[in-house]
């Protein structure tokens, strides 16, 4: 009798856990997505450019400029946004103004 109520696989496990956790994760799932939301909001700017997009964007704006070369990426973002564009050089903000 000792050893059968020291049994582990006596107990059912599935009992443990509360019937309320799945509708808890309801409201938890709903904070992480506005926490998501917050974290990736940024002012808007009202100069063009290719946007932030959680860093993404200055990343591939960087490996524009790597790639095609200063004036042919110049040129692109030109053609692209106008003559007053704003793109990431090494992470930093950088401003492009050409006509």
């Amino acid at each position: 009798m000792v050893l059968e109520t020291l049994n582990p696989t006596h107990y059912n496990i599935t009992s443990l856990v509360p019937d309320t956790m799945p509708a808890a994760t309801v409201p938890i799932l709903i904070l992480m997505c506005f926490l998501f939301l917050m974290w990736n909001h940024e002012d808007t700017s009202s100069i063009p450019g290719p946007g932030y997009c959680m860093g993404i964007g200055p990343l591939i704006s960087h490996g524009r400029f790597l790639w095609m070369g200063v004036g042919n990426a110049c040129n692109y973002y030109n053609k692209t946004y106008g003559e007053f564009v704003r793109v990431w050089i090494s992470g930093e903000e950088t401003f492009i103004i050409s006509k």
